[in-house]
């Protein structure tokens, strides 16, 4: 395993892979930066970082005969290992709000982008980008977000922080898929409570979150007991 540490860069995800494609790497290969100018997240959202008070980085996978259809298992991987972590330090009320943001209580903490390379049907590679909100604790412009500093009233280590992260996700990448999506389903934001939602035309309707499909995608209990998958572009909680 290797640190490639950078004053900054647009995106950290971007400078792994196109290094991992130039170059040959080792497993667990990280990048972190203070400060990442154009940060993204789910759904090409923007995520906006002070220089050096986060824990902004990207950490490559190799991967064997990963079929595609499984790639939501690199989130519950990713997540739960977050996750771990966080409750170890005593954050209050965590949780995971699919696919792969951690909350606590209903504010953002963490978000979660990955990235894959393929080869045919089989992932061979992934990029594992994590946005932890750490010592910051003003994010302008931003509803509901948070981070450690405002949550536990103390600085944090970002290096220890992510030493423990790289530890847990080696754990978890050698666990069963069933194991996975047992303790990812226990921890997931919202399950079995009525929820409200907006779909593409924006209406809104309520639902009840009661899992994931193995493709990855949200399943909601409408009126009447349907039980239907939404993907992530498809709806947006309301919460």
């Amino acid at each position: 395993m290797s640190i490639i540490k950078l004053n900054a860069t647009d995106s950290t995800n971007v400078y792994l892979k196109e290094l991992a494609l130039s170059q040959q790497l080792d497993d667990f290969t990280v990048v972190s930066t203070e400060l990442q100018r154009k940060g993204r997240g789910q759904m090409g959202s923007e995520w906006l970082s002070d220089k050096g008070k986060n824990l902004t980085v990207s950490i490559l996978k190799k991967l064997r005969a990963f079929h595609v259809e499984n790639q939501f298992d690199l989130n519950c991987i990713v997540s739960l290992s977050i996750y771990d972590v966080l409750h170890e330090l005593t954050v209050p009320n965590l949780s995971v709000k699919w696919p792969n943001d951690i909350l606590s209580g209903n504010q953002k903490i963490c978000g979660i982008l990955i990235e894959n390379v393929l080869k045919g049907k089989l992932i061979y590679m992934a990029i594992l980008g994590i946005g932890l909100n750490v010592n910051q604790t003003y994010f302008q412009n931003v509803e509901k977000a948070s981070s450690l500093k405002l949550l536990l009233g103390q600085n944090f280590d970002l290096d220890e922080l992510l030493t423990k992260i790289l530890d847990k996700l080696k754990s978890y990448f050698l666990i069963s898929r069933e194991e996975l999506k047992t303790l990812y389903l226990k921890v997931l934001f919202r399950k079995d409570k009525p929820s409200t939602f907006k779909d593409l035309n924006n209406r809104n309707f309520t639902g009840i979150i009661r899992g994931v499909d193995p493709s990855g995608k949200l399943l909601v209990e409408l009126e009447g007991g349907l039980l239907k998958p939404f993907d992530l572009k498809e709806l947006k909680m309301l919460y």
